[in-house]
């Protein structure tokens, strides 16, 4: 990333990000630069587009083949009613140019797996998944590991949530695969079999946007190597250590296509 020069309006703009020391005109300036890749324009991924435009995160691809249906609005912000049909990807550029015209927005209409996702994700600063598929997520930190791209990683589930961030290729920090292992036969759920109640998702979706943040102009305690965990039935928050397996076939072999 290479920093840009502030004009006057951005200096207005983001005046509460620029006066926190710890992030400061020099941050700002990184979060312009930055390229970041969304995967999944749903429940997580709609408060963590919004946020991370509202941030001034110059480029932001998001990958999402879905269109918008009257059941998403019960918690995907991003979207109105008068939106249902319109392809995911295509509506959130469209929410990202009346709120921030210094962000970039490259909507992707495809659902990425093993086979494209390292021509979806190449170059990317950071990427952020909060897709429903446990097979796209699989494929998608692959991907990451092998391309030592940070990857912030995101999920509910009725009223629970988590988020990590996962740097694999580096010493003592796990890969997801470390945290879930190889599994052949995992069940697909989603929201329209379990329900998930809305605000949830907001607020997993807006930490996962935090960590994007926090993964481009670091900031506090690094996430890598711990796993957030939300229990919203009992408004419960905790945090894990998730240890580096030594046997994980994710941290030893390249499985993303180059």
């Amino acid at each position: 990333m290479t920093p840009l020069a502030l004009t006057d309006d951005q200096l207005e703009r983001y005046a509460r990000h620029i006066v926190l020391k710890e992030i400061g005109g020099a941050g700002q300036a990184r979060l312009l630069s930055a390229d970041v890749a969304v995967v999944g324009a749903g429940g997580i991924g709609s408060p963590a587009i919004l946020y991370l435009a509202a941030a001034g995160v110059g480029t932001i691809r998001v990958i999402d083949d879905d269109a918008v249906a009257l059941s998403n609005l019960q918690r995907q912000v991003l979207f109105g009613t008068d939106e249902i049909g319109a392809p995911k990807a295509e509506s959130a550029m469209a929410a990202v140019a009346r709120l921030n015209p210094d962000v970039k927005l490259i909507p992707i209409n495809a659902r990425i797996d093993a086979g494209n996702a390292a021509l979806m994700l190449r170059d990317a600063d950071v990427v952020l998944d909060g897709c429903d598929s446990f097979a796209t997520r699989l494929a998608v930190a692959d991907c990451t590991q092998k391309l030592r791209i940070p990857l912030v990683s995101a999920a509910v589930g009725p009223f629970e949530g988590q988020l990590a961030t996962y740097r694999g290729w580096e010493a003592g920090k796990p890969c997801y695969r470390c945290l879930v292992g190889s599994p052949q036969d995992a069940p697909e759920r989603n929201c329209s079999e379990t329900g998930v109640i809305g605000a949830l998702t907001g607020v997993i979706g807006s930490l996962a946007a935090l960590e994007v943040i926090r993964a481009l102009v670091p900031f506090g305690d690094d996430m890598a190597g711990r796993l957030l965990l939300a229990d919203l039935l009992s408004m419960r928050f905790r945090t894990v250590a998730v240890p580096k397996d030594p046997a994980c076939q994710g941290c030893a072999v390249e499985l993303c296509a180059s």
